[in-house]
């Protein structure tokens, strides 16, 4: 992932340590034929080599503690597919066959794991390990609310990171339900989330409360107003909208994808979802250089490396890249669900260019 832009990432723990690297977007839409997609964009400000899985059924996971010992030990119940970060065999964004979807989000300066103990470290899972074995071993949000207090997460550095990432999770499925996962004080919290809309830091519960800030906020243009006489007309189009914020910071974010995906005029069906499903999520690009930060001498900037939307209907798994901008997919039925190893595939790409010079007429 851009490495020219980006220093090697063994010099970046100090950076990661202190850095706010966070700008992930989550949204949720409903299709006029009732079926759901869900996406979100992933930011960092170093790369996360990014790479795909398709995890088959009764494929055996076995949780890390801190001192590189065993924790939880379970088998997958659903094929999954999706992706991962760092090589490591563990989903951080997918969808499994039954149309359960999760997204591992950064939570700095709120996300605090449990303390291992002797009662509670064969039910440990590193923060990445989380999402996977969420999305392997449930159908629905009402399956996982009821199995969290069989699980903690635990302060284990998953693999191929320089610092512990500090992660809260949102969940969807097939039914449109989401509910968001927050580490707080080393318990399991947990918000339903109707919206769909999710970030970063602060806590979910205090998202909410901000959009009540922003509750005049409208698709509709603005009418005239008439000031003792003086009739006062918008410049153009969009007055409706005007004070949504604009920067990239979580806060900001959310309401922006609160707003976008609340006033979005519904799809025909789930592939023209997927279609609005990536526009909007556009809104969230951060192109290089917009967002950076100083450290010891040098400009870390943090940008879009990806952009997935999940259909739950049908198991798919769109992406596009930072690098590659053409939309890809990988269908999860087209593998064999009860294989005996892990499948994967690669998520970089080089952009192209159609040319289509020659069409005119």
């Amino acid at each position: 992932m851009r490495k020219s832009f980006i220093p090697a990432l063994a010099a970046c723990s100090l950076t990661l340590a202190s850095f706010n690297a966070e700008a992930c977007t989550g949204i949720q839409l409903k299709a006029l034929d009732g079926s759901v997609i869900n996406g979100r964009t992933v930011e960092f400000g170093i790369p996360l080599n990014l790479g795909g899985l398709v995890i088959p059924r009764n494929y055996s996971f076995k949780g890390t503690l801190p001192d590189g010992t065993a924790g939880m030990s379970y088998s997958s119940k659903y094929a999954v597919v999706g992706g991962g970060m760092f090589g490591e065999e563990a989903i951080a964004d997918g969808v499994n066959e039954k149309g359960l979807s999760v997204g591992a989000f950064y939570f700095q300066g709120y996300a605090k794991y449990a303390e291992v103990t002797p009662a509670n470290k064969s039910k440990a899972l590193s923060p990445t390990q989380f999402s996977n074995w969420i999305v392997t071993q449930f159908a629905s949000t009402d399956e996982v609310k009821a199995a969290l207090n069989s699980v903690v997460i635990v302060p284990t550095t998953p693999q191929g990171w320089p610092v512990l990432p500090p992660m809260h999770y949102v969940v969807y499925d097939k039914s449109g339900k989401s509910i968001v996962i927050e580490p707080i004080n080393g318990k399991l919290k947990v918000y339903d989330n109707v919206l769909g809309s999710f970030t970063n830091s602060p806590t979910f519960d205090w998202q909410l409360t901000n959009l009540g800030n922003y509750v005049n906020l409208s698709p509709v243009n603005a009418p005239s107003l008439s000031v003792n006489g003086q009739d006062l007309q918008q410049f153009g189009q969009g007055s409706g909208l005007h004070g949504l914020p604009g920067d990239f910071t979580s806060p900001s974010r959310f309401v922006r994808a609160t707003v976008f995906s609340a006033t979005a005029i519904p799809s025909a069906n789930t592939q023209e979802a997927v279609y609005q499903g990536f526009h909007i999520l556009n809104q969230f690009d951060i192109p290089v250089g917009a967002v950076r930060e100083k450290a010891n001498d040098k400009v870390y900037s943090e940008s879009t490396l990806a952009t997935v939307v999940r259909d739950p209907q049908n198991a798919k798994f769109y992406f596009k890249t930072y690098e590659d901008q053409n939309i890809k997919m990988v269908d999860l039925n087209s593998f064999d669900l009860n294989a005996k190893a892990i499948k994967t595939f690669d998520m970089t790409g080089v952009q192209t260019v159609e040319d289509v010079s020659k069409t005119a007429k």
